[in-house]
């Protein structure tokens, strides 16, 4: 399994399915991370969290936690 935090700096993927429960899972779900939707990791922080993500046309930044809840092909 292959989460989107294990994702390179540049390179794009689709969801494959969302891990998590309740409240999580739908923050998840409102920022427009649903299955089959494409990401383009764009840049990780220098210390490594958070990272920037390219989904549905807008930049944002994700958790590394929230992160590896979104597994990824």
């Amino acid at each position: 399994m292959k989460t989107l935090r294990e994702v390179a700096i540049g390179s794009t993927c689709k969801v494959k399915k969302l891990h998590g429960e309740g409240a999580v899972k739908r923050r998840i779900m409102d920022m427009g991370i649903t299955k089959g939707v494409e990401l383009k990791v764009q840049k990780v922080a220098p210390l490594g969290d958070p990272m920037e993500i390219t989904v549905r046309g807008y930049q944002l930044s994700i958790r590394k936690a929230d992160a590896a809840m979104v597994e990824v092909e």
